[in-house]
């Protein structure tokens, strides 16, 4: 399932949004929004590790583990262990945001799961893990028969690239609703904050892209089996 098209600049385009990503949002956060923190007096100090944590784990850390059978120069089996280990990173960062973001609700007497994005978001991560573990099982340990490997990859990848495409999106959306919130308490609908946050989720949007296309590109000749992951 490739495209006639070269994966690999499309995966160094995508690095390069990362990184702005990442920076982008921890600007956000600690100048804008204060810091992070996971006990804090001041609540919203907690909620910053939602933001942070969910693009930095899951959309970054989770992309790269996608793009890492197209982008790195080695072998087949290491390729899906750094895929299976950045993936599960990418999981564990997940649920640690989420886990903040009902922390900082509950402390603060805000009710949970009233939104889209929270309803989005629990569906997310609980179909990223479920396709962690299948393809754990299936392509890892104990291992399916290579007829079964064959036969499970095509959804594998089609499902993975379902969940991720729906992470990115939510992701947009939780910066749309969260600058919502903020700019009906008072900041400037046009000022340096708003426009960050915008920003930011027009990058993020463009890593997925990148992300995506890495995906359906081809990978170099000489390691044309590499995401065959059988």
């Amino acid at each position: 399932m490739a495209l006639e098209f070269r994966a690999l600049p499309l995966t160094f385009l995508a690095h390069a949004l990362a990184i702005a990503g990442a920076v982008m949002v921890l600007v956000w956060v600690l100048y804008y929004r204060g810091g992070m923190a996971w006990e804090a007096a001041n609540k919203n100090l907690i909620f910053n590790l939602h933001p942070f944590l969910m693009l930095f784990g899951l959309i970054i850390i989770g992309g790269e583990a996608i793009m890492s059978y197209k982008s790195l120069p080695l072998k087949k089996e290491v390729k899906k262990v750094i895929h299976l280990v950045l993936h599960a990173i990418a999981i564990i960062l997940g649920c640690v945001g989420i886990a903040a973001a009902f922390k900082n609700h509950n402390e603060s007497n805000i009710a949970n799961l009233y939104s889209l994005h929270s309803w989005l978001g629990i569906t997310i991560i609980s179909l990223y893990g479920i396709q962690w573990i299948y393809g754990f099982l299936v392509f890892f340990y104990p291992k399916g028969s290579p007829e079964l490997r064959i036969e499970c990859l095509p959804w594998h990848v089609l499902f993975g690239i379902f969940v991720y495409i729906l992470a990115v999106g939510n992701a947009a959306l939780g910066f749309l609703e969260k600058l919502t919130f903020l700019e009906s308490s008072g900041i400037a609908k046009y000022g340096p904050e708003a426009l960050l946050v915008n920003f930011t989720a027009v990058v993020t949007v463009l890593y997925g892209a990148f992300v995506i296309l890495s995906v359906l590109g081809q990978v170099p000749v000489e390691d044309d089996d590499s995401y065959s992951a059988i």
